[in-house]
């Protein structure tokens, strides 16, 4: 076994021991030695026995530890995969998770001719990706991105710039407090983890990601509610909004959106038919 898969090896049983699934470890420790090497898998695999670069063991090891201590993967190397863009994390946003992406996905099935939509609003962009994915799918929008976070809009404002889209203004406020309409589109992933969960989350979730876009009240919709409540006077009259979710809240959802002039389109499922994304249009 060459040096480096005998390093691999001992990181994939590390982290088994300190409760990650095996599966999730296998990846994780060549995911870190990739991250260490700066290498594709492709030249990965091709190194595999090459002699380990000076300096690799420590750096290596240093990311190891961080992740034994159930530090998120994008967290230690900076970056995620969102919409099959690169976006940079830091522990001031939530991880761009797959889920999302059904956001990006309804968006596009809502408005299927593209070049009308010109105003999109995300509100809480965190890391910007769906600001910035939007901002790509629809060529002819400007867009607002909200978030109450100044450290959350460096990171979108990082993102915006790494992927040269400059028609993202970027607002430091409440949801959608100072946002003027009419737009096409109002996006959000807003925070809908009842507070009461937090002891069943995992320790990558509860330790490190923000608990301010995580939790919303006891029964997780208190943003949700307020977002819904204010968006009227900005979506345009065949607009559409377009919010993510928590597991049990598809009841809750709709029973908001009756009492705040929302009729729900639809629900979309995610890939475990989880309900994962309400599409509200007004009923008035």
């Amino acid at each position: 076994m060459s040096a480096l898969h005998e390093r691999l090896a001992e990181a994939r049983d590390r982290f088994v021991r300190a409760g990650i699934p095996r599966d999730e470890a296998t990846l994780d420790a060549e995911v870190l030695a990739r991250h260490v090497l700066q290498c594709d898998r492709a030249t990965f695999l091709t190194r595999g026995r090459d002699p380990l670069p000076s300096g690799f063991e420590r750096l290596f090891d240093s990311l190891v530890q961080r992740r034994i201590a159930r530090e998120p993967l994008a967290y230690i190397t900076g970056h995620r995969e969102f919409w099959g863009l690169e976006f940079d994390v830091t522990p001031a946003v939530l991880i761009p998770r797959p889920e999302t992406e059904l956001i990006v996905e309804e968006a596009l099935a809502a408005m299927p001719v593209r070049d009308v939509v010109r105003r999109i609003v995300d509100v809480g962009t965190g890391s910007g990706c769906l600001a910035v994915a939007l901002a790509i799918e629809f060529p002819l929008a400007t867009l607002v991105a909200t978030d109450s976070s100044t450290a959350a809009l460096e990171v979108a404002r990082r993102n915006c710039s790494r992927h040269s889209i400059t028609r993202v203004s970027l607002l430091h406020t409440n949801l959608l407090d100072g946002v003027a309409g009419p737009a096409d589109l109002i996006v959000s992933n807003p925070p809908y983890v009842p507070d009461g969960d937090a002891q069943s989350l995992p320790p990558e979730v509860v330790r490190f990601e923000p608990a301010a876009a995580l939790f919303a009240g006891p029964d997780g919709l208190a943003v949700i509610r307020q977002l819904l409540d204010n968006a009227h006077r900005c979506v345009a009259d065949n607009g559409r909004l377009i919010v993510e979710f928590g597991f049990g809240e598809e009841a809750g959802i709709r029973q908001v959106a009756g009492h705040t002039g929302w009729i729900v389109d639809h629900i979309r499922p995610d890939l475990q038919n989880i309900p994962r994304v309400a599409v509200l249009r007004r009923s008035s």
